[in-house]
C-alpha cells in the first residue's frame, strides 16, 4: 500500500517534458493512475468500514437525518425514520420468535420497501438473511430455501410468489412461512400473516446488546449463485464483505449523502441489493426503487425524481436504445452510471444519446474475492490488468490458458498455469487474500464442499498459492484493458441471470420421453449473454410428435423462471460424448441453431402456439427480431 501511494505521488509530481516522455513511452500508465486513485480511495473507505457494522451506520443515519427520504417507491416517500420504525417491528417480532445472533431467515420479496425494512430488522438482531430469487419455482425454490437452513421464510404478497410457495409448501419440512403485504386479504391455507403481527407490534427500538459479540466474520446474508454445478447455492456474505459492497459506489463515482440512486435491478442480486441498497444505506443517500424494470418509464423516472447515479446491466441499455428516440433522453441529472455488461458496440451510442458524463464498468462475482473496474470510460472494457497494477497488487490476477471442455486451467511441464498473451483468450483467476483463507481453503458456499473446491485453483504459479476461478474468459488489448469474451463451464448468463446447465438438464430429463439433455448457451444477435439450448436424446420407442413438444413446453414453463427456459431444442439421434463418457459441448455450441450446419431437427420456444415449434428458415428471422 505504501508503494502504491509513492507511485501516485511520483506520477502526480511529473511535469513538463518528463510527463510528455512518460506518456510517450508508456501511454497506458495514464489509465493505471486513474484506477490507482480510485483504488486508494476504496482502501481508505474499507479501513473505515471495518470500524462499524452496516446496521450501526444505518441507525446513525436515522438519528442524524430522520425525515430524509430513504426509499422512493411508486411515488411514495419512505423516510429513514419510517423504515427504521418498520425494521424495529420486524426485529421485535423476530425476538418474540426466539431468533438470536447467528440464526438465519429466508426472504423472498420483490423490489419494494418491505424488502428493505425486513432485511434491516433482522440485522438489528444479528440474524442473517437469505435473499431468495422470487422467480424460482418447484425444486430450485425448495433447494434454495432449505440450503440456507432458515428458521422462517418471509415472502411478499405477489400472486406469483404465493403460487410458487404453495406449490411446494409440503417440501419445506414444516418451515413456517409468513406473508407480508396482503393487508386485509385472506392468507392462503398453510401460510401465516406477518401483517397481523406488524400491526400488533410496537416500533420500539431494540438494544444493540442483542447483537453483542457480532464480528466482521459473522454471516451478513446469503446471495445465491448458480456457480458451476447444480442448483442455486448460497454464497456466504460476511459482515465485512457486506459492508464492503457499500463502498464501491463511493470509491468509483464519489457517491454521497446528497445523491439519489436509481435501482431497477433485483434486490436479491449482489448488484441491486449489495452495491445499490447497501451503498445507499452506507452513504445516507436516497434510493428510487422500481418493482420491475421498465424501458418506457426509465428516463422519466430518473427525471421526475432527480436521480444523480444509476445502476445498469448491459441488457438494460439495449432495451432503452430500442425505445423511440426523444429530445428528453438527455434531459436528466444523471452524472454517473455504474454497472456491468455494457458492450463496446452500444457503449458510444449510449453515451451519445443519453449524455451520461461518467460510465463505470465493473466485473465481479458474488462469491469472488475481488473485482475489476474500468474507471477510464474505455468502451467495452471491464477493467485493467497491467504489469504495474499486478506488481502493486498484494493479491494479483491473471488470464491463463484453459481447456474449454473442463473449464479448468492448462498446466505446463512444471505443473504451473500458463498466462496468455495480448489478444489471446484467457481464463480469469484471482489470488485469494490470505485473511480469507482458513484451514488451507477459502469458504465460498454455505454447503457443498465439492462445489466450493471446484472454484479454487491450487499451486497455480508457486507451491502453496490459492487462486479463485471465476469461470469467465477475457481478452486483453495492447493497453492492458480487458474485455469479456465468454463464460465457460456449466453456467451461462441470460437476461442478467446466471443459469446452471446442470439444473436445466435435470428439469428437462424429468420429462418421461427424454433420455438425456446436453444444455449449453448460444449467442444471440443484439443480445448480451447466451440463450439456453438443449440437445436432447429420447428414449427408445418414443418420438417427438406435437404431443411430446407440447408436454416439454408445459413442463419447462411450470418448472423454470422465464430466463432459464431453453429457447432452442435440438434432437440428437445419439448423445455426443467424450471417451470418458462426459458430454461434449464444443461442437454443439459452435453449430448453435445454424440451419446450414445443423441437420438434426431443431425446435424453438414458441409462446404464440404454447409449444416448441420446428425451427424453419422463415421462422428464424421473425423469432430473432422478437423480444425472445
Amino acid at each position: 500500500m505504501k508503494f502504491y501511494q509513492k507511485v501516485l505521488a511520483g506520477s502526480a509530481g511529473a511535469t513538463g517534458a518528463g510527463l510528455v516522455a512518460w506518456k510517450t513511452m508508456f501511454p497506458w500508465l495514464e489509465y493505471d493512475i486513474q484506477l490507482m486513485k480510485a483504488g486508494k480511495k476504496l482502501y481508505k473507505l474499507k479501513d473505515e468500514a471495518m470500524k462499524s457494522f452496516l446496521i450501526d451506520k444505518f441507525e446513525e443515519k436515522v438519528a442524524m437525518t430522520p425525515k430524509k427520504p430513504l426509499v422512493i417507491f411508486e411515488d411514495n416517500i419512505y423516510t429513514y425514520e419510517f423504515i427504521d420504525q418498520m425494521a424495529c417491528k420486524v426485529a421485535n417480532i423476530g425476538k418474540s420468535w426466539g431468533l438470536r445472533r447467528g440464526d438465519c431467515v429466508a426472504m423472498m420479496i420483490e423490489n419494494e420497501p418491505s424488502f428493505v425494512w425486513t432485511f434491516l430488522g433482522f440485522q438489528k438482531l444479528g440474524v442473517a438473511v437469505a435473499f431468495i430469487n422470487y422467480n424460482l419455482k418447484m425444486h430450485p425454490l425448495v433447494h434454495s430455501v432449505l440450503a440456507a437452513d432458515p428458521k422462517y421464510l418471509i415472502t411478499g404478497a405477489s400472486e406469483q410468489i404465493i403460487h410458487s410457495v404453495l406449490e411446494v409448501l409440503q417440501d419445506f419440512d414444516k418451515l413456517p412461512v409468513y406473508v407480508q403485504g396482503l393487508g386485509t386479504n385472506p392468507v392462503p391455507c398453510g401460510l401465516h400473516s406477518l401483517d397481523d403481527l406488524m400491526i400488533q407490534t410496537l416500533p420500539t427500538g431494540v438494544s444493540p446488546a442483542l447483537r453483542a459479540g457480532m464480528t466482521m466474520s459473522d454471516i451478513f446474508c446469503y446471495i445465491y449463485t448458480s456457480g458451476t454445478t447444480g442448483s442455486p447455492k448460497p454464497a456466504i456474505i460476511s459482515q465485512l464483505k457486506g459492508s464492503s459492497f457499500g463502498l464501491v459506489l463511493s470509491g468509483c463515482v464519489d457517491f454521497c449523502s446528497s445523491d439519489t440512486l436509481y435501482v431497477p435491478l433485483p434486490l436479491y442480486h449482489s448488484a441491486g441489493g449489495g452495491i445499490g441498497l447497501i451503498g445507499v444505506l452506507s452513504s445516507g443517500a436516497t434510493m428510487v426503487l422500481r418493482r420491475k424494470f421498465s424501458a418506457r418509464n426509465f428516463i422519466e423516472d430518473c427525471r421526475k425524481h432527480n436521480v444523480t447515479v444509476m445502476q445498469y446491466i448491459g441488457e438494460l441499455f439495449r432495451y432503452l436504445l430500442a425505445q423511440p428516440a426523444s429530445p428528453l433522453d438527455s434531459q436528466h441529472k444523471i452524472r454517473a452510471a455504474f454497472g456491468n455488461g455494457l458492450r463496446k458496440d452500444i457503449w458510444v451510442e449510449v453515451a451519445k444519446r443519453f449524455k451520461i458524463p461518467h460510465i463505470v464498468e465493473f466485473f465481479g462475482a458474488t462469491e469472488g474475492p475481488s473485482m475489476l473496474l474500468n474507471v477510464s470510460g474505455k468502451p467495452g472494457a471491464i477493467g485493467r490488468l497491467s504489469p504495474l497494477l499486478n506488481a502493486l497488487d498484494s493479491d494479483p490476477k491473471a488470464l491463463v490458458k484453459f481447456d474449454y471442455g473442463t473449464a479448468m486451467p492448462l498446466r505446463d511441464k512444471n505443473g504451473h498455469c500458463m498466462k496468455v498473451g495480448i489478444g489471446e483468450p484467457g481464463l480469469f483467476l484471482s489470488r485469494v487474500p490470505q485473511h480469507l483463507i482458513k484451514d488451507g481453503s477459502f469458504k465460498v458456499y454455505k454447503s457443498s464442499d465439492e462445489a466450493n473446491e471446484k472454484k479454487l485453483i491450487r499451486n497455480a504459479f508457486v507451491p502453496g498459492d490459492l487462486y479463485f476461478n471465476f469461470g469467465d474468459v477475457f481478452v486483453m488489448d495492447k493497453e492492458y484493458f480487458i474485455y469479456f469474451q465468454d463464460r465457460i463451464g456449466d453456467t451461462f448468463r441470460w437476461k442478467g441471470e446466471n443459469v446452471s446447465t446442470t439444473e436445466l438438464a435435470n428439469v428437462i430429463t424429468a420429462v418421461p420421453f427424454v433420455e438425456d439433455a446436453n444444455v449449453y448457451g448460444v449467442s444471440m444477435p443484439g443480445n448480451d449473454g447466451r440463450a439456453g439450448m438443449a440437445a436432447i436424446t429420447i428414449n427408445p420407442g418414443t418420438s417427438l410428435s406435437a404431443k411430446e413438444m407440447k408436454e416439454l413446453y408445459d413442463h419447462v414453463c411450470e418448472e423454470l423462471p422465464t430466463y432459464a427456459r431453453p429457447l432452442f431444442i435440438r434432437h440428437l439421434n445419439q448423445a455426443i460424448i467424450t471417451g470418458t463418457f462426459k458430454q461434449r459441448k464444443v461442437e454443439l455450441v459452435k453449430e448453435g441453431y445454424d440451419l446450414s450446419l445443423v441437420k438434426d431437427p431443431l425446435f424453438f420456444l414458441d409462446h404464440s402456439k404454447k409449444t416448441f415449434s420446428p425451427l424453419k428458415e422463415q421462422d428464424l428471422a421473425k423469432f430473432l427480431s422478437s423480444k425472445l
